[in-house]
C-alpha cells in the first residue's frame, strides 16, 4: 500500500490525516500559525503522535515544518486549532508550562549554553534539585561521551558533542514527548549516525519522539511513521517505509526539486 494523500481515505476507514486517536499521546487539530499579521506559515496542520511512536516530519524549505515544532511547543501561539497532550489542551501555554506537563524541546540552534560545563547546562534542565544528581547519572549512562566530559565548557565541544548535550538537557525533566528541529543540522557524517542511534535508543527508553528533519530518508527509515507538509498544509501521511517508497513523495522532497504541484501524477 502506498503512502496516502492527505485527502483520501484509508483502507480501514480512517482519514490520511487522521492516525488512530486510541493510543494518541500528542495531536495538533487544525492548527495555524505564522509570524507576521495575516501571513499564515501554517494552514490547519493536523498531527496525531500515538504513545511510544517516532514521527517525522519533512517537507520542502518553507513547509512550516519548524513552526509546527515551534507552535506545539508555545514558543509561536497558534492563531487558530489546539494542541493536546493526553487530551489535555495546551494550546497558548507558555514553554515552561508546557515542559512541566510533560513534553520537552531541542531547538535546531542555539540549545546549550556554551559557556557553562556540561554538568552546569544538565543541572539547567533540572525542575526539582532534589532528583537532579539522579537524573544527570540517569543521562551520562545514555549518554556515556558526556560523562567523560562534564566538566568540559560546551562551547569548546563538537557540534555533535553538544546536540547530544542539549538532547540530554531536554530529557532532565524526563519528558513523555521529546520535539526535536533538526537533530542531525550541521553535523559531520559519523556524527549523523550517532545522533540517530540516540533517538533510537531514547525512543526505545519509552520516550515518543517527533521530529523536524532534513535528512529526510534516514530519518523515515527509523519512524513508526512521518507527515509531509508543503505550503504550511498536510500533503502526506504513512508508515516511514512507505513514505520512503511513495514515488510522489521521492519527486516532492526525497530527490527531486519539484513542489508537490509540480510533480507527475
Amino acid at each position: 500500500m502506498s503512502a496516502a494523500k492527505a485527502d483520501d481515505t484509508k483502507a480501514g476507514g480512517a482519514k490520511a490525516g487522521k492516525a488512530n486517536a486510541g493510543g494518541a499521546i500528542l495531536q495538533t487539530e487544525g492548527l495555524v500559525a505564522g509570524y507576521l499579521p495575516e501571513v499564515d506559515i501554517l494552514s490547519g496542520v493536523d498531527l496525531t503522535v500515538n504513545e511510544g511512536e517516532i514521527v517525522t516530519v519533512i517537507g520542502p524549505n518553507g513547509a512550516g515544518k519548524s513552526t509546527l515544532i515551534k507552535s506545539i511547543f508555545g514558543l509561536l501561539p497558534p492563531r487558530k486549532g489546539r494542541v493536546t497532550l493526553r487530551g489535555d489542551d495546551l494550546t497558548g501555554l507558555a514553554p515552561h508550562v508546557i515542559t512541566r506537563r510533560g513534553m520537552s524541546y531541542v531547538p535546531q540552534l542555539d540549545n546549550v549554553f556554551q559557556s557553562l560545563t556540561v554538568d552546569e547546562n544538565l543541572e539547567m534542565g533540572a525542575f526539582e534539585q532534589r532528583t537532579a544528581r539522579e537524573r544527570m547519572q540517569a543521562m551520562y549512562e545514555v549518554f556515556p561521551r558526556l560523562g567523560e566530559r562534564r566538566g568540559q565548557d560546551a562551547g569548546t565541544m563538537s557540534g555533535g558533542e553538544r546536540q547530544m548535550l542539549a538532547m540530554a538537557r531536554a530529557l532532565m525533566p524526563d519528558p513523555q514527548v521529546l520535539l526535536l528541529d533538526e537533530p542531525s543540522a550541521g553535523l559531520a557524517p559519523a556524527f549523523v549516525e550517532a545522533i540517530f542511534a540516540k533517538i533510537k535508543e531514547i525512543n526505545d527508553h519509552g520516550v515518543t519522539i517527533v521530529m523536524v528533519e532534513q535528512n529526510a530518508r534516514r530519518a523515515l527509515a527509523m519512524s513508526d511513521r512521518g507527515y509531509v507538509l508543503d505550503l504550511g498544509q498536510n500533503r502526506f501521511e504513512g508508515p516511514g517505509k512507505e513514505l520512503l517508497s511513495d514515488p510522489k513523495v521521492a519527486e516532492l522532497y526525497l530527490g527531486g526539486t519539484a513542489r508537490l504541484d509540480q510533480a507527475k501524477t
